[in-house]
């Protein structure tokens, strides 16, 4: 009776690690790690939402900076066209991984309760020196007067994530220990069943639970995240942003799911195939649940 219950104890932590495991390995060489956070990101370089949102954010920094009279609009709106234009380029998803790279280093302040409430931001101004060059070799009149100012896009305030940041440096910090603890509870669970067979089953099909609750918590996150924005944020943008950090999490978790219930189906098919009773040996089958 004590190594049945020790066991059931021991595989419905191994369960409930599953999705915490994921999350952790996440967090930990996925957003704090700042290459990969820095290659995550440099898609989205390429994504139009991104782009246009990039490109609004450095006209209207520069449009605030000068003043060219009547012609006001018709400079805005040469701006913008550039902007947008420059932001295909090589050099912009230059520009874009070195402002990412900033970034990180904020977030990471942010999620470990350091940042006293500051805003984290991704600094234009490298694309605003970019486009600034461009405009003047075109021969562009008034190139010369477009100032370098820091445009910055707030992504989020510290005082925001309340006790999310604690509880995602604490992921953080237990990175590749909570998946391998998943594992060896989950040995340690089915050694000690009583019915190993039966025990395969539950645990494989308490991973895939873990797994879908997973996918699932991607998907509300990204609804919560995305129906409180600021008015002056580009919800597309936001949501490509969005996509992209939480790619991988995603994945993660269907892939758990489709395992679990692979693992859970081919070891009940198996339990089965020995239960049936063989035609030269009609008790087999008997014999074989005394096994089970």
């Amino acid at each position: 009776m004590l190594r049945r219950s020790l066991s059931t104890v021991l595989l419905v932590l191994a369960c409930v690690l599953v999705p915490f495991g994921a999350l952790s390995t996440w967090a930990k060489y996925e957003i704090e790690d700042a290459d990969q956070y820095v290659a995550t990101m440099a898609p989205l370089a390429s994504d139009s939402a991104v782009r246009d949102a990039v490109a609004d954010a450095v006209t209207d920094g520069v449009m605030k900076e000068i003043d060219v009279g009547p012609l006001q609009g018709t400079v805005e709106s040469f701006v913008r066209d550039a902007v947008r234009s420059f932001t295909g380029t090589p050099a912009f998803r230059t520009a874009w991984n070195a402002a990412n790279r900033e970034a990180h280093a904020a977030v990471q302040e942010a999620l470990t309760d350091q940042a006293d409430g500051g805003a984290v931001t991704i600094d234009l101004a490298p694309i605003t020196e970019q486009v600034k060059k461009q405009l003047g070799d075109d021969g562009v009149p008034f190139a010369d007067r477009i100032p370098v100012t820091h445009t910055e896009v707030t992504l989020m305030h510290s005082s925001d994530l309340g006790p999310f940041g604690k509880g995602f440096h604490m992921l953080q910090v237990a990175g590749l220990w909570l998946p391998i603890a998943a594992v060896l509870l989950a040995v340690a669970g089915i050694f000690l069943a009583v019915r190993r067979r039966r025990a395969v089953i539950a645990t494989a099909l308490g991973a895939a639970v873990g797994g879908a609750v997973l996918a699932v918590a991607v998907a509300v996150g990204r609804g919560l995240t995305l129906s409180d924005l600021p008015k002056d944020v580009s919800r597309p943008a936001a949501e490509a942003v969005y996509d992209a950090l939480t790619s991988s999490l995603s994945v993660a978790g269907w892939v758990i799911l489709g395992v679990g219930l692979a693992v859970a189906l081919a070891a009940w098919l198996l339990r089965r195939r020995r239960h049936r009773p063989s035609p030269a040996a009609p008790g087999s089958s008997a014999i074989a649940g005394q096994a089970d």
